[in-house]
């Protein structure tokens, strides 16, 4: 009998739907479980039921910020990884990158090419098959976030 690998539950949470709808998306192409929300306290809620193993936040929202909604999920499974992004400029993103370090979070800034966002998830999540990688657009490092 063959068993299928259970695939890494993946929630991700970004006040704009289009936002994270493209990285759920990207992950379920890379094989991931991948649920996106629009509202930090549906993710919580959902949480509740379907704990994930990895959570994908922006940093600002309406509700909680990431930082918040990322600390109650980790109440939940202490061992639940959290990526953060956001699009802050200049020193509030250095204050977040600051603050997510001191918790053991990672810190992406947006807008980021699918090969860096894939790649720092599969570091994130190691025992998840590991797919291929986009490339990146003619002229772009795949290393970095792109503007």
């Amino acid at each position: 009998m063959v068993v299928a690998a259970k695939k890494t539950r993946v929630f991700v949470v970004d006040d704009e739907e289009s936002i994270a709808l493209t990285i759920a998306m990207i992950l379920r192409g890379y094989g991931f479980d991948a649920r996106f929300f629009t509202h930090a306290n549906e993710a919580l809620q959902a949480a509740l039921v379907d704990c994930p193993q990895l959570l994908v936040t922006d940093v600002l929202m309406p509700e909680l910020t990431g930082f918040d909604l990322a600390a109650k999920i980790q109440e939940i499974n202490p061992s639940c990884k959290v990526l953060l992004f956001t699009g802050q400029p200049g020193r509030g993103r250095l204050l977040f990158k600051t603050e997510a370090a001191d918790l053991g979070f990672e810190l992406l800034e947006k807008p980021v090419h699918p090969s860096v966002l894939v790649a720092k998830v599969q570091r994130l999540m190691p025992t998840q098959p590991a797919g291929r990688l986009p490339r990146p657009a003619p002229g772009k490092s795949a290393t970095k976030s792109y503007r």
